[in-house]
């Protein structure tokens, strides 16, 4: 799910950040990195895309542990949202994500049919006006429960199991790495509040992964015929090559991964990052490629 209402790229990127108040509170840790792997094919099991989902949220963890309720009401790089509206989106989504997981995401999502039409991101808007009343601390021990419960759920059962989501059915193991991304892409809205810069990790190759094998669906989305056969040749975090396609595919997407992935979030506009793109698909998989929803 999206989230981050009416967000665009230009406005994180035009933004003046002065939030560095609390940067001194979110310094800690970001667990051990799980090794690189390299080639076109790349099927991880879950227990790895749980392993890195788990990494992920205890990034955001540290980030925000020590955040007082002042710090918690300060802006995010969300227009019109809070760090602990980040922390309750991501919070209710966990919780859908988890009742997925477990085979009851119909009665988990009925609160938000016909609540705001059928636009992901006004529902998800819709979601976080309705619970905003609780206290930022409230809505932090809400996250970090739905954190765990999701994670507990991810690696209690078959990665290769069909679970349901906002955009159809799919493999356990791709709704947990819809959640890497999800909790990655907030996570950079809350330390961008912050005045804090987060590192990328080899946690992004799931990510980046992941916008290479939902590109027909991000065409569709937009209404267009899918791309023919793309390649993703990135530099990693490690300055290490990942790489995801077919040698001989006549598109071909060069750069900086996490470059990649903050435009598919809609964190930056390809325009202004260090991506380069050739072949007959180019300017489409720069404009439509996506994490999300």
């Amino acid at each position: 799910m999206g989230g981050c209402v009416g967000f665009r790229a230009a406005e994180l990127e035009t933004r003046v950040i002065s939030r560095g108040d609390h940067a001194s509170e979110a310094r800690g840790r970001v667990r051990g990195r799980a090794p690189v792997l390299r080639g076109a094919v790349y099927r991880p099991g879950v227990d790895e895309v749980t392993r890195a989902l788990a990494d992920q949220l205890d990034e955001l963890r540290t980030l925000v542990a020590d955040l007082d309720e002042g710090g918690l009401r300060a802006a995010s790089a969300c227009p019109g949202w809070s760090i602990s509206d980040v922390l309750l989106h991501l919070a209710q989504t966990n919780e859908i994500a988890t009742a997925s997981a477990m085979g009851s995401f119909a009665e988990a999502t009925e609160m938000w049919r016909g609540a705001a039409g059928d636009d992901v991101d006004a529902l998800a808007g819709s979601a976080v006006e309705r619970d905003r009343g609780a206290s930022g601390d409230q809505i932090r021990q809400r996250w970090q429960s739905s954190a765990d419960a999701m994670v507990a759920a991810f690696a209690g059962g078959d990665p290769a199991r069909r679970v349901m989501w906002v955009v159809g059915d799919m493999a356990a193991r791709t709704l947990a790495t819809t959640r890497i991304a999800e909790t990655w892409i907030h996570a950079g809205d809350i330390a961008a509040g912050m005045g804090v810069v987060l590192p990328p990790t080899d946690r992004l190759r799931h990510v980046a992964r992941l916008v290479h094998r939902t590109l027909p669906y991000a065409f569709a989305r937009a209404g267009q015929d899918g791309p023919g056969a793309v390649r993703f040749d990135l530099t990693a975090s490690d300055d290490g090559r990942w790489e995801f396609g077919d040698d001989d595919a006549p598109t071909v997407v060069t750069g900086l991964a996490v470059d990649l992935c903050r435009v598919a979030g809609q964190r930056a506009a390809a325009a202004n990052v260090d991506l380069r793109a050739e072949g007959p698909d180019a300017a489409g998989v720069l404009e439509l490629m996506r994490t999300f929803a």
